[in-house]
């Protein structure tokens, strides 16, 4: 992975092409870029795209060496959505 990384820092992804890379669906990160749990992003024409160097900081921000590490205060997609939710009702 840090090869492709090395040899295109630049390379932009389109949302299902960034979601391939991290292992999750794209629909998983378009909810991570509604609720702003997920990696940075720039819209180019109207289009989504992604940095490579961005996912792959996104990605070594959720690194942990233990189950009992205290986290970051990052908010997950489904808790920032339930919270929306409480908000409006």
């Amino acid at each position: 992975m840090s090869d492709v990384l090395t040899a295109t820092p630049h390379r932009l992804l389109r949302t299902n092409e960034a979601a391939d890379w991290l292992g999750l669906s794209g629909r998983t990160l378009e909810k991570h870029r509604t609720f702003g749990t997920g990696p940075a992003y720039r819209k180019i024409g109207g289009r989504v795209v992604y940095a490579m160097v961005d996912l792959q900081a996104w990605a070594d921000r959720g690194a942990r060496t233990s189950t009992t590490e205290p986290t970051e205060a990052a908010v997950s997609a489904a808790r920032a959505r339930r919270e929306v939710r409480s908000f409006l009702s």
